[in-house]
């Protein structure tokens, strides 16, 4: 077991009032640091240009780079652009896609960053600029390495952009449960959609987890299991519009990395979505994934 952390993933200077919580990296990585040995930490490579047009349109690709993306593509993106951004994504692509093949090789690896599961094949959106997920499930395939990829979503938010990126990979399985009523108004078809209702709470969310990931494994057989842990499911969170515990988190967390252990399937997990002023409190629910864990493995 593996933690992947860069420190520019808080590194990223945004306009006051910015929607985005983006000092819950730096952080997470020091709540977990409480009771992860440093050891167990490893700083990730750049992901490259050639595994970023694995799933994104390599014009696309260039344009973010260089900078050169027009105000309204910067606007849906939901970040300003910077040097510093691009820094950033790049590293946090990267720890995605070398988490996911130590967890192939190793059992189960951790980003404590990642689930960008709003980026199109050409364009971002929703403070996603390349899809992690899809772009590590697409170079697990490409390179031999898998043969089927289950890209499990729990994000309280659809994620569209997975669906859409993965209509071109028939060998990644995309599987979202998210709030109906919620951000992207505009859904995609992922292969397995879970839409559940404003305000759902433990027991019926947790059910929903457990019959999802039973019947997508149990039919597919995934090599492994890319999991986007989303804490924006939790009762306090600004953008979420559900009513789970801090306990019910924890339960959701624990019981997909114990499923993909009984079942010995390789889990890489990206700690997706969270928005919560208080950052301490949100920091926690994120928190809740590697308290898992480390009770797991």
């Amino acid at each position: 077991m593996m933690f992947y952390y860069h420190p520019s993933y808080s590194a990223l200077a945004l306009p006051e009032r910015h929607r985005f919580p983006i000092d819950k990296y730096r952080l997470l990585k020091q709540l977990v640091s409480n009771f992860i040995d440093e050891q167990y930490f490893i700083t990730p490579q750049q992901a490259t240009k050639a595994q970023l047009t694995l799933c994104h349109n390599p014009a696309y690709v260039d344009a973010f780079l260089a900078g050169s993306l027009d105000s309204k593509a910067i606007k849906k993106m939901g970040f300003p652009w910077s040097t510093q951004l691009v820094e950033r994504t790049l590293y946090s692509v990267g720890a995605s896609i070398q988490g996911a093949e130590f967890a192939l090789q190793q059992g189960a690896a951790f980003n404590l960053s990642g689930g960008y599961h709003h980026a199109f094949t050409g364009y971002g959106s929703g403070f996603c600029i390349f899809n992690d997920l899809a772009i590590a499930a697409a170079h697990l395939i490409d390179t031999e390495q898998a043969d089927t990829v289950l890209i499990f979503d729990c994000d309280v938010h659809q994620g569209d952009g997975t669906a859409e990126v993965t209509q071109l990979h028939p060998q990644i399985i995309s599987c979202s449960i998210h709030c109906q009523q919620n951000f992207p108004r505009i859904k995609q078809q992922s292969n397995y959609d879970f839409a559940l209702e404003h305000g759902t709470s433990d027991a019926e969310y947790l059910e929903t987890v457990k019959q999802a990931l039973a019947l997508t494994t149990r039919l597919h057989q995934p090599d492994i299991i890319l999991y986007n842990a989303g804490a924006d499911i939790a009762t306090d969170d600004e953008l979420g519009h559900f009513q789970v515990s801090l306990e019910g988190v924890y339960q959701r967390d624990y019981f997909v990395l114990n499923q993909a252990k009984q079942a010995e399937i390789p889990v890489f997990a990206a700690m997706g979505g969270g928005y919560q002023r208080n950052v301490s409190r949100l920091v926690d629910v994120h928190g809740q994934l590697f308290r898992a864990a480390v009770d797991l493995f």
